[in-house]
This record gives structure tokens, sequence and C-alpha cells, in this order.
């Protein structure tokens, strides 16, 4: 039993990690779920509107956590070897394409975002209306665009901190951030206190005050604590990033890059799938992934960790050490699916009922929750494998194991079966959810092999 479960020491250095990262992710997924509550109390097309822009954000803020993760697995040895002028140069690199990934991500939004929301609308049947949807998607991207630069400085500065150990101060920027949003979710969108009703309009308002204010708390506190943050001394005197290091980085790094664009374009892909079925999936969907997100905030809290542990382990010359603690990771985290499938089921019965939206949203909301928490183990052990895999600088495995896989199973599949039989739309959702059985086994068999543990850094 040794081999899968550690001792209270393990446990402690995983906590410590761990529990930092879930407070900040929790809070955050808590104060969205209120947002989430709030818009859906002001109507469904409201609600439609902003979950098929967020879903673009989604794709946009996982195309960011690449990049900077890339870089990060460097970071995390670098910290792990003592090696400052390393863990600068990598935090560089992620400056750098945070920047032109932004870039990139506005021009494509105001060129083409609204061919993009438009694939998630359904003309025909019953439901909520097509053309009002629209209408609030366009409001809501129109202002939370301006908060995009924020939020990917924040992951360059708040990732390299975790990586070096310093996991609390990202954490209270995202409570006050969170704390700021949901305060400012309830002014602006009803017209509290004197302000005006803005609507949708108010819920973007307050998200992008939210990651400004996140993006100056976590900055000055890493420039006021350079005792703590050693990297940070001379961080902007040089923006030099040496080209063996850039190319070690870019060619590990890219593969990462590329995985969480392309998983978080699948994930797109399935929503898009799943509305062609009728309107009432979008809401219904939104509803259930806003209380998803939050009950399974622990197991995807512990993948961070479990790539920031094994890889400051693995550049401290521990690769043994890491082999020996990835399969007690592992379990701690199935463990951690099974507690989020009973707060998921339970929460089921009564969750929708809170949203102002009509009973057939309610009642598909309620299956979808239900075949979430039945999925819940699975996924927390398809995301402990990803991040194991991950700690080790083993991108191109990573990419092949998470965003081919969505493509090449999860898309068709659902793409099939939403198009090609009748099945309801709980069945097709069913059917793609319990699919990761799959690759539940090539994830143990990947992890099991142990090639993953490799150390990747030298001198920068």
């Amino acid at each position: 039993m040794s081999k899968f479960f550690g001792n209270k020491a393990f446990y402690r250095t995983v906590l410590a990690v761990t529990i930092p990262i879930a407070v900040q992710n929790a809070i955050s997924n808590f104060i969205s779920l209120l947002d989430n509550v709030m818009v859906g109390q002001v109507g469904t097309e409201q609600m439609s509107g902003v979950t098929i822009v967020n879903q673009l954000m989604f794709v946009y803020f996982l195309c960011i956590f690449g990049a900077v993760s890339g870089a990060g697995l460097f970071t995390a040895q670098f910290y792990g070897k003592g090696d400052n002028e390393g863990i600068r140069q990598t935090f560089r690199y992620k400056l750098y394409s945070a920047l032109i990934l932004c870039a990139a991500a506005v021009t494509l939004f105001l060129t083409c975002g609204e061919n993009l929301m438009q694939l998630y609308l359904r003309a025909e049947g019953e439901g909520s209306d097509p053309a009002l949807v629209m209408h609030y998607a366009r409001q809501y991207l129109a202002v939370v665009m301006v908060g995009m630069l924020p939020t990917a400085l924040t992951q360059v500065y708040s990732c390299t901190l975790r990586e070096c150990g310093h996991a609390t101060p990202p954490m209270v920027a995202g409570i006050v951030g969170v704390a700021v949003n949901g305060t400012l979710n309830y002014v602006l969108i009803f017209g509290k206190f004197g302000a005006p009703v803005m609507g949708v309009r108010g819920a973007a308002l307050a998200t992008v005050i939210a990651r400004f204010t996140e993006l100056a708390l976590v900055m000055i506190w890493t420039h006021t604590h350079t005792k703590k943050c050693q990297f940070a001394k001379g961080l902007y005197r040089s923006f030099r990033i040496s080209g063996g290091l850039a190319r070690r980085i870019f060619f590990t790094g890219t593969p990462l890059l590329l995985n969480e664009t392309f998983w978080a374009m699948a994930q797109a892909m399935l929503m898009q799938c799943y509305s062609a079925w009728g309107t009432d999936v979008v809401p219904a969907l939104s509803i259930s992934n806003a209380f998803f997100d939050t009950a399974s905030v622990l197991y995807m809290s512990l993948g961070t960790a479990i790539a920031i542990v094994l890889g400051q382990t693995l550049g401290a010359s521990g690769r043994d050490k890491a082999r020996e603690d990835a399969p007690r990771l592992m379990t701690l985290s199935l463990l951690t699916g099974f507690a989020t499938t009973a707060v998921l089921f339970a929460c089921s019965f009564f969750f929708p009922n809170i949203y102002n939206t009509t009973p057939a949203v309610k009642e598909l909301a309620r299956s979808f929750m239900r075949i979430a928490a039945l999925a819940a183990p699975i996924n927390a052990f398809t995301n402990a494998s990803y991040f194991t895999l991950r700690s080790g600088g083993k991108t191109v495995v990573t990419f092949l194991f998470d965003s081919v896989y969505a493509w090449m199973i999860s898309v068709p599949l659902a793409f099939c079966l939403v198009h090609f039989t009748s099945l309801p739309i709980t069945a097709v959702y069913l059917f793609c959810q319990l699919i990761d059985l799959s690759k539940c086994t090539i994830g143990l068999l990947l992890v099991r092999r142990g090639t993953w543990a490799t150390t990747i850094v030298g001198d920068a």
C-alpha cells in the first residue's frame, strides 16, 4: 500500500502547494459561479451570450497557460537547482510569448469574433432567440476584450511565483480580484447603489476591473519582496534570453502550447456539436459547467501541484523519488474525483432551480450535472496523468495524450452522435464522457513506464 499512499511529510509537502492554488481557484470559480447565476437571473439569452463568449475566452486563456507552462517546466527545475538567472530568462520567455498571443487573439476576435460566435447558434427550433443571444454576446465581447492583456500578464507572474514555491501571493491576489469581480457584478449588472443597470456589459466591465486589480497586486508583491523572489532583482534590466535556452524552451514548450490550444479548441468544438442538437443545450451546459468548475477545483488544482512538485524534485536530481511519488499523487487525485462525484450529484437536485430559465433547460442541466458527476473520477485520473507526464518535459507525449486524443476520439464521436443518430443529447453527452475510460488506460501505462521522469535544465 505504501506504493499508492505516502507518509505525513509527503502529504504536507503536496498540500503546501495544492491548498493555496485550490483556495484561489475555489474562490475564483465560486465567484464565476455567482456571476453565472446573476447573469442567469437576467434571462436565458443573456446567459447564453455570455457563455458563448466565455467559451472563446477559455481557448485564449489556455493558449496563454500553455505558453507560460512550457517555459514553466524549466522554471520549476531551475528553482530546484537554485539557478535564479535561469528563472529570469524563463520569465522573459513567458512574457514575450504572452504578449504575442494576446495581440494575435485580439486581432482574431476583432476580425472574426462574430463568425466564431455564430457557430454556437441554431436558428431553428424552440427555445432562446438566436438573434438576441448574438446581440448580448457582441455586447459582452466588446468590453471583456480589454481584460485580455492583464489576464496574460497575471499568468506570467502567478505561474512563476508558484513554480518558485510562492503560491500564497497569487492566491491572495486572486481572492481580491474575484471579490472585486463579484461585488461589481452585483452593482453593475443590476444597477445597485446608484449605478446604471448595465446587464451583460456590467458583467464584462466587472471582469475587466478585476483582472487589472489582480495584475497590480501580484506585480507589486513580486517587486517588493526581492529577498524571497531573488529572480525579480534585475528582471527588467535586460531582456536577454540565451539562444540555447530559448531553443530548448521552444522545442520542449511548443508542443505544450499547441496541446493547450488544440485541447481548448476541442472543448469549444464539443460545445458546438452539443449546441447543434437544440437551443436549450448552451444554457443548460452553462449551468452544469459553472457548478462543475467549482466542484472539481480540488483535483484540478492538484494537477497543477503535481507538475510543480514533481518538477522541483526532478530539478533537484530526484528521478527515483519522482517515480515513487507519482502513483501516490495519482491515487490522491482519484480520491478527490470521487469526492467531486458526491458533491455534484447531491447538488444536481436543487442547483438548476436557482436560475431564471425554462423548466426544460433546468431539467437538462440537472441531467448534465449527474453525468459529469459520474465522469469526475475519470477526469481526475486523466488530469493527474497529464500533469505527471508534463513534469518531466515529455510535451510531445502529452500533446498526443491530450489534444490529439480529443480531436481523434471525443470530437468525432460527438459530431457523429449528434448529426447521424437520433439519440437524446443526454445519451450523447454520457457517451462522450465515458469514452475517456480508454484515456485512463493510456495514461496509466505511460506513467508506469517511468520514461517521463527526466531532468531538462542545464546552465542558462
